[in-house]
């Protein structure tokens, strides 16, 4: 019984959150084509490829140390802390790649003692969810233990990722707009015009991304937990 009421209280809690952060499948959608718009893409044309816009960035953020990769293979970019790299995915064709390079920059400097505590901390949890699937699904041991257990480790990890990424997209359209700008004094094709739409389509993107994102991180979890209530009910 207390199974059922944990998922029971679990679904409540995304329809709430989906509720208190008002999240609409249509602005996901809005998202995605936003991205792509042929005449912002033209815009940001107009600026570096990506490794000359990320080297620039770290160096205005003084953090010029960072080993920067970009890779066809990847659709997400990101920082790895434990070897001080960002790798950029494949984002040429779509204009939100200075805010997202802006992004990855932001998470080279922030403090690297939280990078490296989410970096294994993260791992530790999936190894944990992992091994907690076997044991409930063998029956071993006190199932119900085994999901409080993960749910309270799972809570920190979410208050260290959370706070990780909403510090980076909160700060990076001001980032990515100061480097437009630093880079029009070199490139007389680029209008403050241009710099001002990029800018703010950006923070369009942030009004939606940002509560999408603490949406996605605190829902893909509880999903997690209804997963583990179902195996121990089995």
């Amino acid at each position: 019984m207390e199974y059922i009421i944990i998922i029971i209280i679990s679904i409540l809690a995304i329809v709430l959150l989906k509720i208190g952060l008002n999240i609409h499948i249509k602005d996901i959608k809005n998202i995605k084509e936003l991205g792509y718009n042929k005449e912002l893409n033209k815009i940001a044309g107009k600026f570096p490829e990506n490794k000359e816009i990320c080297r620039a960035i770290l160096k205005t953020l003084k953090n010029e140390e960072v080993t920067i990769e970009e890779t066809a293979d990847s659709k997400t970019s990101l920082y790895i802390a434990l070897t001080n790299k960002i790798i950029i995915a494949n984002i040429k064709d779509t204009f939100t790649r200075i805010q997202t390079i802006a992004h990855e920059c932001l998470h080279s400097i922030q403090n690297r003692r939280i990078l490296l505590f989410n970096f294994a901390f993260s791992n530790f949890n999936i190894l944990y969810f992992i091994v907690a699937i076997f044991l409930i699904l063998f029956n071993i041991g006190n199932s119900m233990l085994y999901i409080v257990t993960w749910g309270i480790l799972t809570l920190i990890y979410i208050t260290v990722r959370g706070y990780l990424e909403n510090e980076a997209m909160s700060k990076a359209p001001y980032v990515a707009k100061a480097y437009m700008q630093e880079y029009q004094k070199q490139n007389k094709n680029i209008t403050e015009a241009d710099i001002n739409t990029l800018a703010e389509n950006f923070e369009t993107l942030n009004k939606i991304g940002i509560p999408f994102t603490n949406f996605y991180l605190v829902t893909i979890n509880l999903v997690k937990m209804i997963l583990l209530c179902i195996l121990a009910l089995i």
